[in-house]
């Protein structure tokens, strides 16, 4: 009989997960008490992910706000700070604020408008274009923002977030501007401390040639071990949110090592050779808000070989209706498994793809499970997907 269902996935529940806990061992049992449970097996080439907050949380990587205030203040001493296009986030950048206001003697905080990098807004979008606004020409002060649009919420969660940064000041040492270009906080301060993800490296670049003295990206602070305490070497704060109001969970470290015994330990028991790889926030962006989900600094940090690269597929769609158009029912059927057995290996620039998703796998794997998993109370923080390297030939 032939084969009726192409890639499967499922959200696998988990025990919750505390610092000093097996998590290799949580995440292995897991899946095999569901495979046992629930009637069905691992195959090869299936793939696990595992939320980061799993791992960061059972590895105990975590800083507090007073860490993050120690650090900033080793970094940049007793000057005035400029710090450069943070996210709006309550989870994610006002915990960091809170720590640097502790650490900085005065801080210039330079938002981008009409939103973040993610893609929260500041301000209605039609009544900047009324009054005149040139985002990428005009430098805004708190004052002359509030002047012209008043007490903005996001539609989201409801939060006034220049207010609310406002607010997490000590001693009232916090100025708010908006501007798109960074070097205009060299007006204020030429020591800057850049907060963007994505786009960190080119903001470092620009204030560096700008004449900035010194420039930090939030990968520099909690970068390195201190008396035993979180760190990540590679993104410092990046990726990191909320844990309680003192406390911040930082992206794991070390990731290499779990998916690899993972894979090796799923292997022992079954015989299979599954990929695995830790996820965080996927790579898609909202309709309505415009909102792109992407607040960690990388999809998966870290993963199996055997997910490195990009799809390579053929458009079934442009074949049924360009080379098999004159085909119906079997016949059409049969000729296009046949051209998906024979494809080229690397299909990259080739008509035969037009139209597939040229990105990574990991960032497609994911996605794919940031939205299984959700960021609530769903319980499953590792997820299964079955079926996923198949295609339309596969028996």
């Amino acid at each position: 009989m032939s084969r009726t269902t192409g890639t499967q996935v499922r959200g696998i529940r988990a025990p919750i997960v505390r610092e000093g806990d097996d998590l290799v061992g949580t995440v292995v049992n897991s899946i095999m008490t569901s495979l046992k449970t629930e009637g069905y097996q691992l195959n090869e080439g299936d793939v696990i992910g595992i939320t980061e907050s799993l791992v960061a949380r059972a590895q105990g990587n975590y800083v507090t706000v007073d860490e993050v205030a120690a650090d900033i203040k080793s970094k940049f001493g007793d000057a005035e700070i400029g710090v450069v296009f943070p996210i709006l986030s309550r989870n994610r950048f006002s915990m960091i604020l809170k720590g640097i206001a502790r650490g900085a003697k005065k801080i210039h905080l330079l938002l981008s408008y009409p939103s973040d990098e993610v893609g929260n807004h500041l301000m209605d979008v039609e009544r900047m274009d009324d009054l005149g606004v040139i985002p990428f020409q005009d430098v805004l002060s708190e004052e002359e923002y509030r002047k012209m649009f008043g007490t903005f919420r996001h539609p989201f969660t409801g939060i006034d977030y220049v207010q609310m940064y406002k607010d997490l000041a000590v001693d009232d040492n916090i100025s708010i501007h908006l501007a798109n270009d960074p070097r205009v906080i060299l007006k204020f301060t030429k020591k800057i401390l850049t907060a963007d993800v994505h786009t960190r490296r080119r903001t470092k670049k620009l204030l560096a040639q700008a004449g900035a003295e010194l420039v930090y990206t939030l990968a520099d602070i909690c970068n390195a071990p201190h008396e035993g305490k979180g760190y990540n070497p590679e993104f410092g704060l990046l990726g990191s949110n909320m844990a309680n109001d003192e406390q911040l969970k930082l992206f794991p470290r070390d990731g290499q090592i779990y998916v690899e015994k993972i894979q090796a330990k799923l292997g022992e028991l079954t015989g299979r050779k599954v990929e695995v790889m830790i996820y965080g926030d996927g790579a898609f962006k909202d309709p309505v808000g415009k909102i792109w989900e992407l607040a960690d600094p990388v999809v998966s940090p870290a993963y199996t070989t055997g997910l490195s690269g990009t799809p390579n597929e053929l458009k079934i769609k442009y074949f049924a209706d360009h080379h098999l158009k004159d085909l119906c029912g079997n016949e059409l059927t049969e000729a296009m498994k046949s051209q998906i057995r024979r494809k080229d290996n690397n299909l990259v620039g080739e008509l035969a793809s037009q139209g597939t998703t040229p990105r990574q796998l990991t960032d497609l794997l994911g996605s794919l499970c940031d939205l299984t998993s959700g960021s609530g109370d769903k319980g499953t923080p590792i997820v299964l997907i079955q079926g996923y390297f198949d295609n339309y030939a596969t028996e």
